[in-house]
């Protein structure tokens, strides 16, 4: 009987030993998807900045409106990590002040290299919006894997903290998203 308890007794210690380890290795797994999305959204902002920055210089728009336009995406380039989300929102508040002027896409779409910029806003503003879920949907999983008893109680994060949503007005021109 004695050697029977024992044989529970450490099936119990290994099958829970397999767990916890399952645990934190789904929770180091989630928090590498966690960069990853970053990295993504990082690099989708940065090519909408780029494209904002090209489409300010293309001489399409007004002298006005492109200055507008390129300090907008220069505050978004250069932002620290606290003024980001700010910059980032104005940024697309300025370009949907641009892009729903009257015949906007007709402007740039009478030309062959405006086509190809049109393209490419387009593309860039969409790729921002998915990278934002996608981050914030990953933010949302680690946070309730984080908050799990078993991950508080064996700090399976470590001391990591809670990461953080990325909240930005990312809204799409009406010109480019109806286009």
């Amino acid at each position: 009987m004695s050697t029977t308890l024992i044989a529970v007794v450490g099936a119990v210690v290994v099958l829970v030993a397999v767990y916890v380890s399952w645990r934190a290795g789904r929770l180091d797994r989630l928090h590498i998807r966690l960069e990853l999305a970053r990295e993504s959204l990082d690099a989708a902002l940065v090519r909408r900045t780029a494209v904002c920055l090209e489409l300010a210089a293309s001489r399409v728009l007004d002298p006005a409106t492109s200055l507008v336009l390129a300090a907008a995406a220069h505050e978004a380039r250069t932002a620290g990590t606290e003024e980001r989300e700010h910059a980032e929102s104005d940024l697309s508040r300025t370009l949907r002040a641009v892009v729903d002027q009257d015949r906007f896409r007709d402007r740039l779409s009478a030309d062959p290299a405006g086509r190809e910029l049109l393209a490419e806003l387009d593309t860039a503003v969409a790729k921002v919006v998915y990278s934002r879920r996608f981050y914030n949907n990953a933010v949302g999983v680690t946070r309730v894997a984080q908050r799990r008893w078993l991950a508080r109680t064996l700090r399976l994060a470590g001391h990591t903290e809670y990461p953080g949503f990325f909240e930005i007005d990312d809204d799409p021109p009406k010109v480019l998203a109806a286009g």
